[in-house]
């Protein structure tokens, strides 16, 4: 016999989402993250701080004269990480050769067109046929290192944020906050801010809490807040400090603890990114990928087999179409040519024609007397006299008698 395993009165659709708890943590998660800035901030040390993972094994540093002739390259790592039986796919896409140049005014177009790629492939996979098994690569935050002896954002900082900021969301992050002092690092903080506010970039902004939150989150929430943009240490060694290990940097006028909230905001940034990573994604499917979608569907894009389909027909009768202007211009041709030739043909009999030499003149017999011939007048070159007419006259007459 089925018992019920709950109390009478109890429907239980309170269990749904223990139902999709346990559909998630099935599938897994997935999450890209893009870290931008300039080399020798401690990007790779930071992301391998964060998740407690060794992402770039074989890395090699370039040297000075290797940097001369390099670009903005794209490099992704995967790694999958499982914790408490949660499986979570990271992928980390760095940039090296960012800002390494004289020139940097398009560095960051290699950057801009991946993430439009990544939005282009998602889009042609979710029009396609099979919608199941579709991989996220999209960008789902970009930390965006700020040098901090550069006493506030540069205007590549600006440049770059105000291109990317409509795409991926910008966390602004103070690398290597160890060489600031505390009243640097707030005085750098707020100058930060101010640039930001000042030229319209939009940065991510944390969700506002319910009503119906407690009082620790409301707490952790506006703490969070207060400290954008993060300043943060990352270091990966160990060091033994009072008797407890803990990772940091060691200096000869002390230690500084990665993951003390005193010295860095290096665990407020892990929190900020563990405990809002679904918002993230959200903001980037809702708003960022919306964007790119209706822009492109707008244009006439779309990558489905649909479009496909149509843009084949479209470009079939475009060919057609112009065959038969080919078709026709051929034929406009062919008529002006024998035009043309019937034209020269007559020219040539023309010119033949008088090219032939002129026919001579017979020539005239005498008449007697002087007089010319029957049926025929004088020549016009002929010149008569008086007195030869008088001649003619009565030469005539004796012949008559």
């Amino acid at each position: 016999q089925f018992v019920n395993p709950e109390q009478p009165g109890y429907v239980g659709f309170a269990n749904l989402p223990n139902q999709v708890h346990r559909k998630s943590v099935k599938k897994g998660f997935e999450f890209t993250l893009m870290v931008v800035g300039e080399s020798g901030l401690g990007k790779s040390t930071l992301v391998n701080s964060l998740f407690l993972t060794d992402l770039y094994p074989e890395r090699l540093i370039p040297t000075a004269a290797e940097k001369i002739n390099k670009t903005v390259k794209i490099e992704t790592s995967s790694v999958e990480i499982e914790e408490r039986g949660v499986k979570l796919r990271l992928a980390v896409v760095d940039t090296p050769g960012f800002a390494d140049a004289i020139d940097n005014k398009d560095c960051f177009n290699a950057i801009l067109s991946y993430i439009d790629e990544q939005f282009e492939r998602y889009l042609h996979d979710e029009s396609g046929l099979n919608r199941r098994n579709i991989v996220d690569n999209r960008v789902h935050c970009c930390f965006y290192f700020v040098n901090p002896a550069g006493h506030g954002l540069k205007p590549l900082d600006i440049k770059f944020m105000k291109a990317i900021h409509n795409k991926v969301n910008v966390v602004p992050v103070i690398a290597k906050a160890d060489t600031l002092t505390k009243r640097e690092v707030e005085k750098l903080k707020k100058k930060i801010m101010d640039e930001i506010a000042d030229n319209g970039i939009q940065i991510y902004t944390l969700p506002d809490c319910d009503s119906d939150e407690d009082e620790d989150y409301k707490e952790q929430c506006r703490q969070l807040k207060g400290a954008i943009p993060f300043a943060v240490v990352g270091s990966n060694a160990v060091i033994e400090v009072k008797g407890r290990k803990v990772r940091g940097r060691m200096y000869p006028w002390g230690v500084v603890e990665v993951e003390n909230p005193e010295h860095c905001d290096f665990i407020k940034l892990r929190t900020m990114l563990i405990t809002h990573m679904q918002d993230l994604q959200e903001v980037t499917q809702e708003i960022h990928y919306e964007n790119f979608r209706s822009d492109k569907l707008a244009n006439g894009g779309g990558g489905g087999e649909r479009t496909q389909r149509k843009s084949k027909y479209r470009n079939k009768l475009d060919s057609v179409d112009k065959e038969e202007k080919l078709s026709e211009k051929d034929r406009q041709l062919q008529e002006k040519e024998a035009e043309l030739r019937r034209m020269q043909d007559m020219i040539a009999k023309m010119q033949a024609q008088m090219a032939k030499p002129a026919p001579a003149p017979a020539p005239t017999q005498p008449q007697q007397n002087g007089a010319p011939p029957a049926g025929k007048g004088l020549r016009s070159d002929a010149i008569v006299t008086r007195e030869q007419c008088k001649q003619m006259k009565s030469g005539s007459h004796q012949q008559t008698l």
